[in-house]
């Protein structure tokens, strides 16, 4: 109501006419060119300052589907079950585009939000969705473009390996990527130290997944397929740099 100025006496939207305007921005996939424009706006307030650039991914949790080990390895090869063809509305109830991935032993299922944001105004600039088993590093070709020439890049030890060198050094930046110790050849104390540093400037993206947490309670979505998921996780980015917006111009 504070948004659309709307009082008591005023004619307010019900649920179910903001879920048929959100699906209509979704079947015209108008939720990408809204944040771009709005993201034009804050650039216009010199909200966006070029202080380097963040990149990181967060997943975003659909509900898990209890298939059998066979439908599962139909799905990831691209396939659909013939008993989901067959029986229209459990296929309805089936995200066929959702993935499973691991990290540090526990298992998700859903999407990724992989963002790139401005290192010092905390501005989401540029965002891509995948299903959660893309790796991060694959989104960074995706993210960078001609905006971040000359830009500090900072992003944890994930994003380190030959094709991503040759990415940030492509769109000459600045490479603040978080070194990367292995079994046979562990940071040395100087590397350590170096990391620290970068710490401080990488953990501010942090923050905005915090606040998409527990703010806005948007990790966990209960659509169907990547095509809801990209709009409704292009709509929380967008939320959240309105919220950013408001915080900076106080």
């Amino acid at each position: 109501m504070r948004f659309l100025n709307l009082t008591i006496a005023d004619g307010i939207p019900d649920s179910k006419t903001v879920w048929n305007f959100k699906e209509h921005l979704t079947d015209l996939e108008l939720i990408e060119p809204i944040f771009n424009l709005f993201l034009k706006e804050l650039d216009k307030l010199g909200l966006v300052v070029n202080g380097g650039r963040i990149i990181d991914a967060s997943f975003i949790e659909m509900p898990k589907q209890r298939n059998s080990r066979e439908e599962n390895k139909q799905i990831k090869s691209g396939e659909t079950p013939q008993i989901f063809t067959d029986n229209p509305s459990m296929l309805a109830q089936k995200d066929l585009d959702a993935r499973w991935t691991k990290k540090n032993s526990i298992r998700f299922f859903g999407y990724k939000n992989h963002i790139k944001i401005d290192g010092k105004s905390k501005i989401i600039t540029k965002y891509h969705v995948a299903d959660a088993s893309v790796h991060d590093s694959q989104a960074l070709e995706v993210l960078l473009d001609d905006t971040d020439i000359g830009q500090d890049l900072h992003a944890d030890s994930v994003y380190v390996g030959q094709n991503q060198e040759a990415t940030i050094e492509k769109h000459q930046m600045i490479n603040k990527v978080h070194e990367k110790g292995y079994k046979n050849a562990p940071l040395t104390e100087a590397q350590k130290e170096s990391n620290t540093e970068k710490s401080r400037t990488r953990a501010r993206v942090e923050h905005i997944f915090g606040f998409m947490e527990n703010t806005i309670n948007s990790m966990t979505l209960d659509c169907i397929g990547i095509k809801r998921a990209t709009a409704h996780i292009g709509m929380m980015n967008l939320v959240y740099n309105m919220f950013r917006k408001i915080q900076l111009s106080v």
